[in-house]
């Protein structure tokens, strides 16, 4: 891509995000964020939300979930760049698969993420912390990692620096976010705003664990094992 087309390009411990005409040096996000006119959750939904919920009412429909709905767990599954939109009618009741979605932007392999720069998209069971309606690439959604669990791990082995900062955001690139482009991440935030977020879940996983022909990735490190057979789990009570 040619380099006038680049808007900027914005390196934080996170993610890299790029779109349209001027390319500024790198900088830390948080001081460009500080530059730009702040607007709340509420803001956005207003500009947002009767949009979005017209789009999502038709999947809903089908599904047979009503909207919004009592909670939702979001499986990004790496081999295949997709995320996978689930739902239920009740806090425990069981799930339905209202839709699938590409993911346009993903950096790194199979894996998890162990520390700062590595490039890694985080494998594993995760909530949604916040959302941001000043986020760079649009809008985004703070996914949980480092996780007490990660922290664990991390002390044990001696690594530090595990690195932040991982959204589900907008526009088409990122190194260790999910960028799923802006009109996608419109859906995502105004979803999960009307659900709340202490009901949204996030499922990263390697590969599809409910498919039978899929051989799973040896775990590395050992105790990614354990992480997989709770993906599979999770995984198993939700629909194909």
């Amino acid at each position: 891509m040619s380099l006038r087309r680049w808007t900027w390009l914005v390196l934080t411990g996170g993610c890299i995000g790029l779109a349209g005409v001027v390319l500024v040096p790198p900088v830390r996000a948080r001081a460009l964020q500080a530059l730009r006119p702040r607007v709340s959750e509420a803001d956005r939904v207003a500009q947002y939300g009767a949009a979005a919920r017209a789009r999502w009412q038709p999947d809903f429909r089908a599904a047979g979930v009503p909207y919004p709905p009592a909670r939702v767990v979001l499986l990004a599954i790496k081999s295949t760049r997709t995320l996978e939109v689930h739902a239920s009618a009740t806090a425990d009741g069981p799930t339905r698969r209202v839709h699938t979605m590409p993911i346009l932007g993903m950096s790194g392999t199979l894996g998890p993420k162990l520390r700062e720069g590595d490039r890694q998209v985080p494998e594993g069971v995760y909530e949604i912390e916040s959302l941001n309606p000043n986020s760079l690439y649009h809008l985004s959604l703070r996914v949980s990692y480092p996780s007490l669990e990660d922290r664990e791990h991390a002390a044990r082995e001696g690594r530090t620096r595990l690195g932040g900062d991982i959204m589900i955001h907008g526009g088409t690139a990122s190194i260790g976010c999910l960028a799923m482009g802006d009109p996608a991440a419109e859906d995502l935030f105004i979803l999960a705003s009307d659900v709340g977020v202490a009901r949204v879940q996030v499922l990263i996983s390697p590969v599809d664990f409910r498919d039978p022909r899929v051989s799973p990735p040896t775990p590395k490190p050992a105790w990614m094992k354990g992480r997989h057979e709770e993906l599979a789990r999770r995984m198993t009570g939700l629909a194909p």
